[in-house]
C-alpha cells in the first residue's frame, strides 16, 4: 500500500472494508495515542484498554467518514481517545508509575544523561498530576503531543483564546509545583 495515502484516505478504505488499510492506520497510529491516552488517564494498561475500544471505533465508523469532512482523522481521533480517557478516569485511579509513558529512551542518550531525563520526567508527570483535568489535556496535548493550539482547541471543543489561557494557567501551575519540588530537594540534601 502507498505510504503517502492520508489518513482521510484510509478512513475511505476501511470504510469499505479494507483491513490493510486499517492495519496501515493502527501502525500509524497506536503508539503516539497510547502515549498520550497513559499521560491523561496515568495508567498503561488502562490506555491500552482504551486504544482497543478506540481502534474498534474506527473501524465501526469508518463507513460513515465523508471525504468532505473537514476535521482531519488526527483531531478526530484524539477527541475519540481523550472521550475514552475522561470516562476511563471517571472509574478508576491510576495503577503505576509512569516515568516510561514520557518515551526518553534513545541510543544516543548516555546513562547519567539518561537518568536527569528520566527524572525530569517523573517530575513532570507528578506535577501533571497536580493540575486540573483540562489543563493537563491542554499541557499534554500542545507540548507533550506536539499539537498546534488550534488544533489542540479542536479536541478539547474550546476557543484557540480558551486553549491559549487553559496553556497559560497550566505553565504558571506547573512552574510552581516544579519550583517548590526543586525546592525541597535542595533543602533535603544540604542537610
Amino acid at each position: 500500500m502507498n505510504i503517502n495515502i492520508t489518513d482521510e484516505q484510509l478512513m475511505i478504505r476501511i470504510g469499505g472494508g479494507d483491513s490493510t488499510a486499517y492495519k496501515v492506520l493502527v501502525e500509524r497510529h497506536l503508539r503516539p495515542y497510547h502515549v498520550f491516552a497513559t499521560r491523561v488517564i496515568q495508567d498503561r494498561a488502562g490506555a491500552e484498554d482504551i486504544m482497543q475500544e478506540a481502534f474498534v471505533r474506527v473501524w465501526k465508523n469508518a463507513s460513515k467518514w465523508d471525504q468532505g469532512r473537514k476535521t482531519r482523522f488526527t483531531t478526530w481521533f484524539y477527541r475519540v481517545v481523550m472521550n475514552l480517557c475522561i470516562d476511563a478516569k471517571r472509574k478508576y485511579k491510576p495503577a503505576v508509575d509512569l516515568a516510561e509513558a514520557y518515551d526518553v529512551q534513545s541510543d544516543e542518550i548516555q546513562p547519567d544523561a539518561h537518568l536527569s531525563e528520566k527524572q525530569m520526567a517523573a517530575e513532570i508527570e507528578q506535577a501533571l498530576k497536580h493540575l486540573p483535568d483540562r489543563q493537563r489535556m491542554a499541557m499534554t496535548l500542545c507540548y507533550l503531543q506536539g499539537l498546534g493550539n488550534k488544533e489542540a482547541a479542536d479536541i478539547l471543543g474550546v476557543t484557540t483564546s480558551a486553549m491559549e489561557s487553559l496553556l497559560v494557567r497550566g505553565r504558571k501551575k506547573m512552574a510552581e509545583l516544579l519550583s517548590a519540588h526543586k525546592k525541597a530537594f535542595i533543602e533535603e540534601t544540604t542537610r
